[in-house]
This record gives C-alpha cells, structure tokens and sequence, in this order.
C-alpha cells in the first residue's frame, strides 16, 4: 500500500502532518509523533509580536481600530507566556532538525510588512524543509476595504518569498468576501501550498469580572466540513498544495479530505486528547478503509470527489442549501 504524498514539493511517506501546536514546543514529543508515522512536523508559531514589540510599527497594528473594538488586543498573545524568544526559536528549529529524520517545517505568525520578515530567513538557515505563514489578522476599521484585507496578505508573502527559497504555505482564514479570488492570488503569487483553515480563536465575557477573556476550544470533527468543502472547489483551480486543517480527528476524517483533494491533512486537537500515539491508530485505519476498497495507492484517491470529478458538482456550491434543510428529519 502506497500512502505516500507531495506537499509544498516535499515527498511525505504518508499524509498526516502535525499541525503548529503545544506538542511542537517539546522534542520528546515530536519524536513520539514521529514514531508513531508523522510524516512531517508544523513547528509552534513564531509570532511578529515577539519579534518586535517594542517597535512603533508593533504599537500601530495592536492599537489599530481598538478605540472601536475594545476585544481587539485579547486577539495578540500574552508575550510573557512564550518561553522562547527568536533566537531560541531559530536554536529549536536546528534542533528538531537533528533530532528528527521527518520534514520540519517553521511557523511564522504576523501581518505586517517589517523586520521581523527576516527571521524567515533565519529559520531557512536553521534547517527548515518549509514555512507555513500564519496570516491572523482581524480587520477591524470599518474604512478598511476587502481588496485591502488581501492586498496585505499579498504583501507579507511577497516579503517573504523575497528572503528565502523554501516552500512557503499560506494558513488563511475563511472569511473572504470572495475566498476563490483570494486564493487564485496567492497562488498566482508564488505561495506554494495553502492551509485551510487557520482557527481564530474567539474571546469570551467573564460575567463575574466583567472583562474579555481569551478563550481556546479545541476543535470538534464538526468543523472539518467548511476547509472539505473549500478544499473540493479549489482542487484542480489551484497549482499550489492544499492542506486541510480543522476538525481532522479520526480516519474517516482524513479518508474525507483526500478524497476532496487534500494533499496532506493536519492533525492538533485529536492528538492533544489521545496522545501522540493515536496517530498510528488513524494511519492503520486510513490503510485498512483503502485494503477494503482495493486501493493501491494515495494518488489513486486523491481528489476522485472534488468538484470537478463528482457527477453533481452543485453540491458544494448554494444548490446543496436546499438539499441539506429537506434532509433533516
């Protein structure tokens, strides 16, 4: 059986990836993901904010719009609660390199255009197979037009693209006025995969305090559906990788995704409930459902049920609304 893939350019032995998350802060966990059959490992984020906080340009974009939106800081991390600051974040790329035989890819986390750009850099120079660039941006100025929202996205990849060689991946959200046309551009300029889809997480109200709180909710096999069916319209549109990510717990999940068209499927939540080793459970059942249904190889599979392939290709698209609200019984 043949689970092997391409991901930003990369031969993978089979299609589940970690994701960036709390068990990448930990070699010893990586190792044990590795173990159990990662084929790849997504490093934590490296976030713009620990890069340049001091900076003018930091004070801008977290003061930007907040006279309006008094949530909108709570949406930064707390900076204190980061245990590695740049340098050492480029010393730990280095080192999960050495300790693993598997592709490593580093995370940035920013949106403006500056010099924290050039850890990007640092971190090709470290060892990094690739680069997932985190874009989490919530526009909150109501002047601010949606060509400007993706204008910017557009700008940090180029910057980026600009100071190094690797594999770049896009992590979007998926609110976009026109989430294709977005798509198209990136891909148009120069993004060699993208990830669908990045989780913002939302605040909460503390009714005993009164005040905004960060809240984090892992995520539910439920949300997997929005990034399959953006996966299944973009597949066979796009020239670079898609990655799905959100929602992917169990094989059936990861089968759903590949069948749209995913190139790879990233894996967080599920591995934070049952462990490291749950991963080799979701690769024995992927090989079992495809043994079962005479599958030789990934390639096989891949994409057979995304838009272009299926027989009614309304169903991802408003035709399927009706449908779906007559299913219910």
């Amino acid at each position: 059986m043949d689970l092997s893939t391409t991901y930003l350019g990369l031969k993978l032995k089979n299609p589940i990836v970690p994701s960036a998350g709390p068990l990448s802060r930990s070699l010893d966990n990586m190792k044990q993901l590795e173990e159990a059959g990662a084929a790849a490992m997504v490093i934590y984020s490296l976030f713009e904010e620990q890069i340049a906080h001091e900076t003018a340009e930091l004070y801008h974009y977290l003061s930007y719009g907040t006279e309006s939106f008094a949530e909108a800081l709570t949406y930064f991390p707390e900076l204190q609660q980061y245990n590695r600051g740049p340098e050492e974040y480029v010393e730990f790329i280095h080192a999960a390199k050495s300790a693993l035989s598997i592709p490593v890819i580093g995370s940035l986390n920013g949106i403006s255009v500056g010099g924290w750009i050039k850890y990007a850099r640092k971190i090709q120079e470290a060892g990094a197979d690739a680069l997932e660039l985190n874009i989490y941006y919530i526009p909150t100025d109501p002047e601010l037009r949606g060509i400007d929202v993706e204008d910017r996205y557009l700008e940090v990849l180029y910057a980026v693209k600009e100071t190094v060689t690797i594999p770049v991946a896009v992590k979007l959200s998926p609110f976009f006025s026109s989430l294709a046309h977005i798509a198209k551009r990136l891909d148009h300029a120069g993004a060699n995969g993208l990830v669908l889809f990045n989780r913002f997480y939302q605040p909460d109200i503390n009714l005993e305090s009164l005040e905004v709180t960060p809240n984090v909710i892992l995520s539910t096999p439920h949300a997997l559906r929005l990034p399959m069916r953006w996966i299944a319209i973009l597949s066979g549109n796009v020239k670079a990788s898609l990655a799905a990510t959100s929602g992917i717990h169990t094989a059936e999940d990861v089968i759903k995704m590949l069948l749209v068209g995913a190139d790879v499927t990233m894996m967080c939540s599920a591995l934070l409930k049952n462990g490291p080793s749950y991963l080799s459970d979701v690769l024995q059942n992927v090989e079992r459902w495809m043994i079962e249904r005479e599958y030789l190889s990934l390639h096989q599979m891949k994409g057979s049920m995304n838009q272009r392939s299926i027989a009614d290709p309304s169903a991802f698209e408003r035709a399927n609304y009706m449908k779906a609200l007559h299913s219910y019984k």
